[in-house]
């Protein structure tokens, strides 16, 4: 069977990004940002986006166009003769099936305050009301797994009816909706009263507040957030890549898919901090500033029902893209790998996703006795530590040295490769660096994960 190819330009670019754009863009980028300097530690950020994101994203989808395969038989068709690359070409599956066993939940909360929001049900509570609600949330097991189910069925329809008739043109419209509300929602926020100082706190450059912070920790924060929004490393962008047309040089697509991450995550924060600073709210991270603080400001806010619903809208987009993205990367591998037809791929691991996305629903309610990292630890935070802390970072460690190592597919093919069309071609004056240096900074992220992670039962 030919392998399918992408429409246009445009899906592409759109696919990645969708597949890269998701909730570590809204939820803790924007609070990082303001902590550690503001437009400081975003000139910090971007730096680390374009010595280790841009390069390992290129290779991923030099990978993927030069092999025409998923990552599961792309090392195979790569690979020197009598080397076994292709032994480590199950991380797009584990991987995948790793991040979507909490991801299809966590869309689920998403798209289910899609529903709360715009029927009414968040306006009426008081603060310590919505708090209360999203424990409730979390104490329904049969809810929760109804509206993970809704996300399931979705992703895999959209998935089941193929590149260019289901995901290329779904997701590419589902991103060009996102852009939109978020820019409408960006512009109401900055025209509250009071939102000028929550811009000030965002993006102007604070030195002191860095130094206050930590020089090396907003570094190392930086590091780490550029290292982790492209979703590199798990062969999603791989797979990408094995659709594309060899018009356009990869550099100049890796550019433009970054500029999109990075611009929704700092329109994300032109969203909070101004609707924080206006109503007196201290911006926080993580899921209680999706489902608690906002909520809160929005039910303060006048026309808020509409724009609390409209800005989960947009969680729920960026949400789900994602998903569509991994889910795609797991179909085309059994699809490559085992010789399964698309429709056998979408059914066999519908039915697997929505068994093993149990664990992290019953974890916040019937196990959640389960505290695996110590109290108020969930089995979420296990598979997000295997995911973020292993998956990843060990994966894009093997693109790099596959891509620059001689007993690899090594550097001159990775080259040709990459500059092939139009556009920007690769800096073959980074070898160097990409051979001695990424590598060894990218297995410091991966030890400092683990330090991070166990410092605490230490001491």
């Amino acid at each position: 069977m030919a392998r399918e190819r992408l429409a246009s330009r445009l899906g592409f670019l759109l696919l990645s990004a969708g597949c890269a754009i998701g909730l570590g863009n809204v939820w803790r980028f924007p609070y990082i940002t303001g902590e550690y300097g503001g437009a400081i530690f975003v000139l910090v950020y971007l730096f680390f986006l374009l010595v280790m994101g841009v390069p390992i994203l290129t290779m991923e989808f030099a990978i993927g166009r030069a092999s025409r395969r998923n990552m599961g038989h792309a090392l195979r068709y790569l690979e020197p003769q009598g080397t076994r690359w292709h032994a480590i070409g199950w991380f797009p599956l584990i991987g995948g099936y790793c991040i979507m066993m909490f991801y299809i939940p966590v869309c689920g909360w998403l798209i289910s305050y899609c529903w709360y929001m715009g029927s009414g049900e968040l306006a009426a509570l008081p603060p310590e009301g919505v708090k209360l609600f999203f424990g409730n949330v979390l104490q329904d097991p049969v809810s929760m797994t109804a509206w993970a189910a809704l996300v399931l069925v979705l992703s895999f329809c959209v998935c089941a009816l193929g590149v260019r008739k289901g995901l290329e043109p779904v997701v590419k419209y589902m991103m060009l909706g996102l852009l939109i509300v978020m820019v409408g929602l960006a512009i109401r926020s900055l025209t509250m009263d009071g939102a000028g100082e929550g811009l000030s706190f965002y993006l102007a450059p604070d030195f002191e507040r860095m130094k206050e912070a930590g020089i090396l920790n907003a570094v190392s924060a930086a590091m780490n957030q550029s290292f982790f929004t492209l979703s590199i490393g798990m062969g999603g962008m791989m797979i990408f890549g094995s659709y594309l047309d060899n018009k356009r040089s990869l550099t100049g697509e890796s550019i433009l898919i970054v500029i999109l991450d990075t611009f929704v995550a700092l329109t994300a924060g032109l969203i909070i901090f101004p609707a924080c600073f206006s109503f007196g709210v201290k911006p926080d991270s993580g899921p209680s500033l999706i489902f608690i603080t906002l909520p809160n400001i929005f039910n303060a806010m006048e026309g808020g029902r509409f724009w609390g619903s409209l800005f989960f809208v947009f969680m729920g987009c960026a949400g789900v893209t994602t998903v569509i993205g991994v889910v795609e990367n797991i179909i085309s591998y059994s699809m490559d790998v085992w010789g399964w037809s698309r429709k056998k791929s979408t059914i066999v691991h519908a039915i697997g996703l929505s068994i093993l996305m149990l664990p992290c629903i019953l974890g916040f309610n019937v196990w959640s006795f389960i505290t695996p990292f110590g109290p108020g630890s969930t089995i979420l935070d296990v598979e997000d530590f295997i995911v973020s802390n292993n998956i990843l970072t060990l994966g894009s460690l093997i693109i790099l040295i596959f891509c620059t190592c001689r007993y690899g597919w090594g550097w001159k093919n990775f080259l040709a490769e990459a500059d092939k069309g139009d556009g920007i071609k690769f800096p073959a004056w980074m070898r160097a660096y990409l051979t001695c240096v990424l590598p060894f900074v990218v297995f410091i992220l991966f030890v400092q994960g683990y330090i991070d992670k166990f410092s605490g039962f230490f001491k």
